[in-house]
């Protein structure tokens, strides 16, 4: 048999970012087989005398997430005490209750201006996004600007955030647990944002957001009802841009959705 060459380092590179590595974890390698000459440890001594009671050792920040329960309550309460929305990033900086905290490289909480009537909701940030701390600014970000551009919208005039704040390792999609956990911050932000229109971009934060277990195809281009407890805002589900770059011949029903997004931005509050 003849062997197959090795792979060059673009190659590799290209696996990598396929299997979802792309940061390194450290500013050196590490020479996994330098180790093996270590010398070997020490002997271990014999205790003749009970040894004395060791306290335990702190477990590191961020070692060990909360029990589910206990962190999705302590996201409800602390959702619900946040004034402002200055207020409620602060706290979600410092929210300690969901793992991806401690593997992202920082809170991506909104972007746009936050008096405007409309407020866009995707599912969670990607890499580009977790570098510059902001939603939407990759591929997927340009084509929205694009989109909500067609229809005389622009990032002062429009509000945007997802429902995770920060990115799964990965990119990932978000475990069940980690929606619950950040859905009270989400739903406090847009009790303080209060728009005229929410449109939830893809299916994950339309079925989140809209208690719904259909699937986009069905809910696209539907108005539903979204009720904040004190107010009910119209909501519109549509394509997430990162699905329209995989497949664009439905940027067409996009279309048909941003055009009803801005009939009803013309026609005023409901």
């Amino acid at each position: 048999m003849i062997p197959e060459p090795a792979p060059t380092v673009r190659e590799l590179l290209a696996f990598y970012l396929e299997a979802g590595v792309d940061c390194a974890l450290a500013e050196e390698p590490i020479d996994r087989l330098a180790e093996l000459d270590a010398p070997p440890p020490a002997p271990r001594t014999v205790l003749t005398e009970a040894p004395r009671p060791v306290a335990a050792p702190a477990v590191m920040r961020g070692e060990a997430a909360p029990a589910p329960d206990v962190a999705i309550a302590s996201a409800r309460e602390a959702a619900r005490t946040a004034p402002t929305l200055e207020a409620l990033r602060e706290l979600m900086q410092n929210f300690e209750g969901c793992a991806l905290k401690h593997t992202a490289t920082r809170l991506v909480f909104a972007d746009g201006n936050p008096q405007a009537r409309i407020m866009f909701v995707g599912e969670a940030p990607g890499r580009d996004e977790d570098i510059e701390g902001l939603p939407f600014v990759g591929r997927s970000g340009k084509l929205l600007d694009l989109m909500i551009g067609a229809i005389g919208l622009n990032r002062s005039t429009a509000y945007i955030t997802n429902v995770i704040p920060w990115r799964p390792p990965g990119n990932r999609t978000p475990t069940p647990q980690e929606t619950q956990v950040c859905l009270p911050f989400i739903q406090r932000h847009i009790e303080l944002v209060n728009p005229d229109v929410l449109v939830t971009l893809g299916n994950p934060s339309t079925q989140t957001l809209l208690s719904t277990r259909e699937g986009i195809m069905r809910t696209r281009g539907r108005w539903f009802d979204y009720d904040t407890g004190q107010r009910t805002i119209r909501a519109l589900p549509t394509f997430h841009p990162a699905y329209l770059l995989r497949s664009p011949s439905y940027k067409r029903l996009a279309w048909q959705d941003l055009r009803a997004i801005a009939k009803a931005l013309a026609q005023g509050p409901a």
